[in-house]
């Protein structure tokens, strides 16, 4: 049923070797710690570990990138309408993104000519979610992908060779992955989709040189295990709470940070009632064991389909007087949340987004949550929409202007209730919400102080967007809409400075990097990968 296709087209590929390379060039754990002192690399799938996606280059700043021309356009040959996702990686000379349907391609940085393709044919079951892919990892010698129908694949970094492929979950349960993997120590983290399907959601961890796993951490406690008490009956069985977004790592504490999904049924709570744990959460988990240090939950009994998938950005700032560790997150629920990372106490949120459903945030983090405000036959308005106050689009923080750039959707839904019984393996909505004809919508680009939440300024799009942020020391932040622009906004002040169409909708965000003295900008739009560079 399943073919692993893959094209060598180079036969040959160059190093590039730079101070604290091993000789072979493999990329080291060491490396990855230190990403961002290699400027002319982007080795994580965010940068570095901390989801900031800021990178520390100015060449290209706010008084020359007027200048800014694309460079190179290498298409994929992959439907547009598929939505192409990927964040490229570049290690050492050679770009490497994921397509739509299991497509993997390794690049030459400086041209875009191919140098292999691998491609992993699907079965012909519809997969949860959408035939996206966001990216590989990398460690050693190796590149890894996660693939629509849950296996997860080690491929040779210089010659696209399948080194294993290993079976995660059954996809005809509804599992599936569409995340790009993180490498954390010896580790490769991976998670898995399938919230709409009424899967039972997890994390693992896989051994890079063999693909065997080393441990699970299962985001809804079996019976009998703490927290099993807020699922009704068995509903936790088929609970969801998918962890599809990559996580973030803190070295210096050792902890990983990954986010859950919704509960399923999503939009029907009556067959689940209780907080449903640990769906709608953050989870710290030791990456050594996978056993939870700590745990939040942002939306307890979810019944809008709100995930907590958005990034958890770790940030090191002084709040209340005392210099902390926080993680930071953009909620779908439509608030801003600042938590402390070594412990998981909350210590603020405010809302960043049209909101109807709550009055705010209690003291202790939990919601408060209006009566009437759950989904109804006749169809019950509330806001944000299905597609949250924000969602999986990376945020990025610039620690020069100290501003955190989040991307933010306005729009609401009338959610409706229904019955539906599961059947293994489709989708599993419980009710369904529809955006009214008449309704007003738009996305905007909000800059954020990070401890408090306060905007110091927006830039507003026509219509929702589902790109995300890329800040850097030039001044800027870079940013796609749907309407196929790339812009260039002002950091301190979001004012537009440049922009670019690329034909299609942006639907993630862009890395920097450097070839020799030249620093590049790169963006998936459509099917096609974009690079830009000043002109001379």
């Amino acid at each position: 049923m399943f073919r692993a296709l893959t094209v060598f087209v180079i036969p040959l590929l160059i190093l590039f070797v730079v101070p604290g390379f091993s000789e072979a060039g493999e990329v080291t754990s060491e490396r990855l710690l230190n990403a961002l002192d290699e400027p002319h690399n982007w080795l994580h799938y965010r940068g570095d570990y901390s989801g900031r996606n800021h990178r520390p280059l100015k060449q290209i700043n706010k008084e020359n990138v007027n200048r800014l021309q694309a460079q190179w356009v290498f298409q994929t040959g992959v439907g547009a309408a598929a939505k192409f996702e990927t964040v490229p990686l570049v290690v050492d000379g050679i770009m490497y993104i994921t397509a739509p349907y299991n497509n993997g391609y390794a690049l030459d940085v400086n041209t875009g000519r191919i140098l292999w393709r691998y491609q992993r044919k699907l079965p012909e079951q519809s997969l949860c979610c959408g035939p996206i892919n966001r990216g590989f990892a990398t460690l050693g010698d190796k590149v890894f992908m996660a693939t629509l129908d849950s296996h997860l694949v080690a491929l040779d970094r210089m010659t696209g060779n399948v080194i294993w492929d290993i079976k995660r979950a059954d996809y005809r349960q509804g599992y599936s992955s569409t995340g790009a993997p993180l490498v954390v120590k010896d580790k490769i983290i991976i998670g898995t989709g399938g919230g709409e399907y009424g899967v039972r959601g997890f994390l693992d961890a896989y051994d890079p040189e063999t693909g065997k796993r080393l441990w699970r951490f299962w985001t809804i406690p079996g019976a009998g295990e703490p927290g099993s008490e807020t699922w009704l009956g068995d509903s936790w069985k088929t609970g969801g709470a998918p962890t599809w977004m990559t996580g973030t790592y803190d070295p210096e504490l050792d902890l990983l940070y990954w986010c859950t999904g919704n509960p399923a049924p999503d939009l029907n709570g009556e067959t689940r009632l209780g907080d449903n744990l640990y769906s709608a959460s953050v989870v710290a988990l030791d990456p050594d064991t996978g056993k939870m240090k700590w745990y939040f939950q942002f939306t307890p009994h979810d019944v809008h389909d709100w995930d907590a998938n958005e990034v958890p950005v770790l940030l090191d700032l002084e709040m209340e007087g005392k210099q902390k560790k926080l993680l930071v997150q953009s909620n779908r629920n439509g608030f801003y949340y600042v938590l402390d990372r070594e412990t998981g106490e909350f210590l603020h949120a405010n809302q960043i987004a049209r909101v109807t459903w709550a009055s705010g945030i209690s003291p202790e983090g939990r919601p408060q949550v209006l009566p009437n405000t759950k989904p109804t036959p006749e169809g019950n308005r509330q806001c944000p929409g299905m597609g949250g106050g924000s969602n999986w689009m990376a945020p990025s923080y610039n620690p020069e202007t100290g501003l955190l750039y989040i991307v933010v959707r306005e729009e609401c839904s009338k959610y409706y209730s229904s019955e539906q019984e599961l059947e293994q393996g489709h989708f599993w909505l419980g009710s369904f919400p529809q955006i009214t004809p008449d309704e007003d919508t738009w996305g905007v680009v909000k800059a954020l102080e990070p401890t408090s939440g306060k905007v110091k300024w927006e830039f507003k799009f026509q219509t929702p967007t589902w790109a995300g942020t890329l800040s850097t020391a030039g001044g800027l932040v870079f940013v796609g809409d749907m309407e196929g622009y790339l812009t260039a906004l002002d950091a301190d002040t979001g004012k537009s400075l440049w922009r670019f169409q690329t034909g299609a909708p942006i639907v993630t965000a862009p890395i920097t990097y450097m070839i020799g003295k030249k620093q590049y900008l790169a963006i998936a739009a459509g099917s096609a990968l974009y690079t830009f560079a000043l002109n001379n």
